[in-house]
């Protein structure tokens, strides 16, 4: 349940949506690295909020006590703790594993790809952040996946607006993972949980629930600043001072039409410390519809400054900021569009068939189609002895092999080989 088998067209699709992500993340010169699919329990266990339940726990094998790793972020900060790396932009493309209700068709499941993109390092404040949000925008634009929106805000906002509402600081962290719901239920629910399940007050949800609806731009940033109880709140201040250079810096990447300020936006992990962001594609149901509807989260990131501290045995820290490409969910949605055009995806890279026309020439295709893997190119034929000229052609037809390259008697006396264009059938003798 939760896992799938790729068969190879899928297969296909998928190294061609990687390999789009992984030039985009060497672009941006990262180095790859990569980490055992198991971590030591106590590794993974309280990084990841109410979702820790989701962690798949091996049975105790007499010695360590292990488990599946749950995405990429913690075991790259065990990764730089135990190296004493301080310094570091890395990408990691590997599997990962959550005990979740596995809910297919929308592309969750419990065995899935991650796409991660960091940069450790104590560097000038939002630089790496603002790069982080422009790989987002440069992945997605050339996927061509359709219109999105890049939400931001700030851990240190949000814990602003939890304190000037009165929120004690026990509550902050289930008062985000409430809050990070408002994108998937309407308001009331969320008050409803905040103050039922979560024990917050009426008065601070409605305080809270004032904040949390709005989203702009560089205006918004400017408003705030000038509120009379968040300005006096240090977090908050610093939050929103960081905003505002980093939507300066996103100004001149020319990114800022798809970027939102958001303030509902809390994503429910523990370890984010600064800036988060997620990035959501739309939907444009109809023309009669006004807001365009959100299909689902594709990319999300954000700071974690203290991850890396956690495992070191001397407490030091090292700044982080990272994103992760949803690449599941994406590959769900190149699938559909796949199928429904109906396009035929070439599941092999072959650039030429070797093929006999008459009997008793299977030598002469087995040196000729060695000489081409010798020399690099990528060449196949029938396993047959004396396959007939129609099968071998309808074979490129089918898998969609560019080129046949044919020796028969007579090319084999002349000591040329004719090579056909299976498309045009055009031929020429090489």
């Amino acid at each position: 349940q939760g896992t799938r088998d790729h068969p190879p067209a899928q297969a296909a699709l998928r190294e061609r949506l990687l390999s789009a992500v992984v030039s985009c993340f060497k672009r941006h010169g990262a180095a790859a690295i990569d980490t055992p699919v198991l971590e030591l329990r106590e590794t993974l266990m309280g990084k990841y909020g109410e979702d820790t339940k989701l962690i798949y726990e091996l049975q105790d094998q007499g010695g360590e006590l292990l488990a599946l790793r749950y995405d990429l972020t913690v075991p790259f900060a065990r990764y730089l703790a135990m190296n004493k790396i301080t310094n570091m932009k890395r990408y990691h493309v590997a599997k990962v594993y959550r005990r979740d209700n596995p809910a297919t068709t929308r592309g969750r499941y419990r065995e899935f790809y991650q796409c991660d993109f960091d940069i450790a390092g104590q560097f000038d404040p939002m630089i790496p952040d603002a790069e982080c949000l422009k790989i987002v925008h440069e992945i997605l634009s050339d996927l061509q996946l359709g219109d999105f929106v890049i939400k931001v805000n700030d851990r240190r906002i949000l814990s602003g607006v939890f304190a000037v509402c009165g929120v004690p600081e026990s509550k902050f962290i289930p008062a985000c993972s409430t809050v990070d719901k408002l994108d998937k239920v309407p308001w009331e629910e969320v008050r409803s949980e905040m103050v039922g399940e979560k024990g917050l007050s009426p008065e601070a949800a409605d305080r809270i629930g004032e904040y949390v609806q709005l989203h702009g731009g560089l205006d918004l940033i400017e408003r705030l600043l000038q509120d009379p109880q968040l300005s006096q709140n240090k977090l908050a201040k610093e939050g929103l001072g960081d905003m505002k250079l980093l939507f300066e810096y996103l100004t001149l990447f020319g990114i800022t039409g798809k970027i939102s300020f958001d303030l509902s936006l809390a994503r429910g992990l523990d370890y984010y410390t600064g800036v988060i962001f997620e990035a959501v594609l739309l939907q444009q149901e109809n023309e009669h519809v006004e807001e365009p509807v959100s299909v689902g989260s594709v990319a999300g990131g954000g700071r974690y400054d203290g991850l890396v501290g956690m495992f070191d045995p001397k407490g030091r820290k090292v700044p982080c900021v990272g994103v992760s490409i949803g690449i599941e969910r994406i590959f769900s949605i190149l699938e559909q569009r796949l199928e429904a055009s109906g396009e035929k995806l070439r599941t092999t890279e072959t650039q030429v068939l070797v093929a006999t026309p008459q009997k008793h020439l299977l030598p002469a295709r087995l040196k000729l189609i060695s000489e081409l893997w010798d020399a690099g190119i990528k060449a196949e034929m029938l396993y047959k002895k004396d396959p007939k000229l129609l099968k071998q052609l309808q074979y490129c037809e089918d898998t969609g092999i560019p080129l046949a390259a044919i020796v028969g008697e007579q090319e084999l006396a002349d000591g040329v080989v004719k090579l056909r264009d299976v498309a045009t059938r055009e031929e020429v003798r090489m």
